[in-house]
């Protein structure tokens, strides 16, 4: 099981954090303790670690015995972090890190820390295309992404269909039609309840 999905920069700021188990401490110390782990080793280094310093802050009363690992890849300034236990495959983690980083490179056409600051909701969304619950759904990037469009298709076809006043709803206006500013809006709406 994927206990947690952490993304933090070369200083240690998290970027993205995705718990699928509760902390059984302060989840702000984990992202520490993870992040003095992995930095401290060197680049000559694999990218798999046990850590058994983490056994306090995830381990559960039901994970008796379970030994967890930190498996991570260091893409330019940015740190992607998975902690699992000792059922998921190292290299298919590996892989999975390879997958969710190419997701948000297609997302964000070539994925910055900026993108994931300012485009965190989108960022979860592209994980939870691929993780839920601990649990891998999805390892085909194409079908992430195409999941991705249909979502954001639908948010903006929604958005666009609920507000009347928003711009460039996709809708063509013929040159004769009458274009219903958003005072008309508001005087029909009133119009319709009797409030005058």
């Amino acid at each position: 099981m994927i206990h947690a999905v952490l993304i933090f920069n070369t200083s240690g700021v998290s970027r993205l954090i995705k718990f699928y188990t509760t902390p059984q401490k302060s989840p702000q110390l984990l992202v520490e303790k993870i992040f003095s782990l992995v930095s401290s080793r060197s680049q000559a280094l694999c990218n798999f670690l046990d850590a058994p310093e983490l056994d306090s802050f995830l381990n559960h009363p039901s994970m008796a015995g379970e030994r967890l690992q930190i498996i991570y890849r260091n893409y330019a300034t940015l740190y992607f972090v998975f902690v699992v236990d000792s059922s998921e495959s190292e290299l298919g983690i590996l892989d999975l890190i390879q997958v969710f980083v190419e997701s948000l490179d297609r997302a964000f056409e070539n994925v910055c820390e900026l993108d994931l600051v300012f485009n965190f909701d989108e960022a979860h969304h592209i994980l939870s295309e691929v993780v839920q619950g601990g649990v891998v759904l999805e390892t085909s990037v194409d079908e992430i992404q195409t999941a991705i469009e249909q979502a954001s298709q639908a948010r903006q076809k929604s958005f666009s269909s609920s507000n009347p006043l928003a711009l460039g709803s996709g809708n063509k206006i013929s040159r004769n039609a009458v274009i219903q500013t958003p005072l008309g809006w508001l005087a029909g709406r009133f119009g319709a309840t009797g409030l005058r």
